[in-house]
């Protein structure tokens, strides 16, 4: 309380608001002015009740401790909670929430946020969406309910639309509509669009139709409801790179999405110059909202898997050495070209022509070139003997006449390299039938089997070195490769896995399994140059 002393000993005023003139000490007499509700406060707070309620609660988790006494306030939710005010007050705010589960972040986000937002503007048209119809119905219901138990808000539920998955504001525009993705958002604008959890499940993120399909709705219903200035917050799992998540950050670069990825155990790499978003040392686990301590956390761990652990509780959508190949750095490498340059810029192998040596390209095509969909990978691969080496490899988006001329260019580049793998899928099929009479040696494959499981067919093959891959300086491309290894099969893009996989079958894999010897005559010959005056045939 501001003002002067006053020197007597009085009880203060029921109405400390009001000048007090303390009578029975004149001789003290003092004045003491405090600070008053203007008349135009008491009438914002008689006209908008909701204001002063805004006043109150700071931010998201004063509200939510309002709402629940119990709720229990951890580091996490703190940065949450001033991602959430940033995201609302920024126009065209644009946040992606990942953390463990039963930790707080869909209770503040879906069922808090939105009540937040209302005592902030009660005119807010806010659309919340789920992966299902029925837990967008109990979102939206929850949200409900706490504005009607709560009368303390300065919230009112419109009498004549009061439904679990649409409702208004009394006296105000504002309110809420809750949706399942794949519904439609047709007469409603968002000012603010909460998304929790696209996908059911692993069985749903593994599926690319189903990853389409959300993506679909996002691009065709969902974000051409957005008013302008319209902030969106997206929490998931992420249990795919190629998940909504991913691909808005892929895809949608302009509109500057900021991610908040907060890990259940800490696995920064200081050494790196990585830092920890909580600022926790390396292995430790988070402060947890629900009581769980390190021995829970690392029972938790121990139970849930590499994968699961990866996607669910660190907010990676594979494990940081993926489940398949072994790591980057266990994978064999060679530092010196295998190849000679010949005439018009050909690259030429010696040795080629023994029955040791054989030189291939292995093509991997796409559907189409636009942005987003996948690459077309060719790839030159050597084999000595019992052992595969990575020479060449090209990775674009390509439509099907650019992809035509990548053979023709890859082939006058190897001219040794006569025969040609191409998946018969995608432009497979046309390709092949557009270049079996310009090119010689075409191979239409056949895939059997999921793209993992003709990985990890050839997946030992690779950890017991016998395919051998360039060092960058020699082919930069080659990080591509090593990257989606790593974090294949949850990869956004697994197109030169699928190359490798392919040359690896033919030239190791189906050999060794109708019992042929592999056994080398020799190292690769870097040396024998005289080899070099039958470039494409010794005979």
């Amino acid at each position: 309380m501001g003002g002067a002393r006053v020197n007597c000993h009085h009880r203060p005023h029921p109405f400390p608001a009001l000048r007090v003139w303390p009578m029975s000490c004149q001789e003290d007499l003092v004045v003491q002015t405090l600070e008053l509700p203007s008349m135009w406060d008491l009438l914002a707070k008689e006209l908008d009740p909701g204001a002063e309620a805004h006043q109150r609660w700071a931010t998201p988790g004063d509200l939510a401790k309002e709402l629940d006494p119990n709720t229990v306030q951890t580091p996490a939710l703190d940065l949450i909670d001033q991602a959430i005010m940033e995201c609302l007050d920024e126009p065209d705010g644009r946040l992606i929430i990942t953390m463990a589960p039963q930790e707080g972040k869909s209770q503040r986000v879906s069922k808090v946020t939105p009540i937040y937002a209302l005592l902030r503007d009660p005119d807010l048209s806010i659309v919340t969406a789920s992966y299902a119809q029925s837990l967008a119905n109990r979102n939206g219901r929850a949200v409900r309910n706490t504005i009607v138990a709560n009368p303390q808000l300065g919230l009112t539920i419109a009498q004549d639309n009061g439904s679990v998955s649409e409702w208004s504001i009394q006296g105000h525009e504002g309110g809420l509509l809750s949706v399942g993705i794949g519904a439609g958002v047709t007469g409603r604008k968002a000012d603010l669009m909460i998304i929790d959890d696209p996908v059911k499940d692993r069985k749903e993120a593994d599926s690319a139709l189903q990853r389409d399909n959300v993506w679909d709705w996002w691009t065709d219903a969902a974000s051409s409801r957005l008013a302008p200035g319209a902030s969106v917050i997206l929490i998931l799992t992420r249990w795919h790179q190629d998940d909504l998540a991913g691909r808005l950050i892929e895809r949608d670069k302009e509109a500057g999405w900021r991610v908040i990825n907060i890990p259940a155990q800490a696995d920064h790499r200081p050494e790196r110059g990585e830092t920890d978003i909580l600022g926790r040392e390396p292995g430790e686990f988070m402060i947890s909202a629900r009581g769980r301590d390190q021995r829970n956390w690392e029972r938790r761990k121990a139970t849930a898997g590499p994968r699961t652990w990866a996607s669910l509780y660190q907010g990676r959508p594979s494990p940081e050495d993926g489940d398949v190949f072994p790591k980057a750095e266990d994978i064999a490498r060679y530092d010196t070209p295998l190849w000679v340059p010949g005439r018009d810029g050909a690259q030429l192998v010696p040795g080629i022509g023994r029955e040791d040596h054989e030189l291939v390209q292995s093509w991997d095509l796409a559907f189409k070139d636009k942005d987003g969909s996948d690459y077309v990978v060719g790839q030159v691969w050597l084999r000595v003997g019992n052992r595969a080496y990575l020479l060449d490899q090209v990775r674009e988006r390509m439509n099907f006449t650019a992809t035509c001329a990548a053979i023709k260019r890859m082939t006058k580049k190897w001219p040794q390299a006569v025969a040609k793998f191409v998946e018969d899928k995608a432009n497979g099929p046309a390709v092949i039938n557009a270049l079996e009479q310009q090119v010689l040696g075409i191979i239409p494959v056949n895939p059997e089997g999921s793209k993992y499981a003709r990985a990890s067919a050839v997946a030992p093959l690779v950890a017991a070195h016998n395919a051998v891959l360039p060092t960058v300086e020699l082919l930069p491309g080659v990080a591509d490769l090593t990257t989606e290894m790593a974090d294949f099969p949850n990869s956004s893009h697994d197109d030169t896995v699928d190359a490798l996989s392919q040359a690896l079958n033919k030239l190791l894999l189906e050999p060794l399994l109708a019992g042929r010897s592999l056994d080398p005559l020799e190292e690769p010959d870097r040396t024998h140059e005289d080899d070099l005056d039958w470039s494409i045939s010794p005979y």
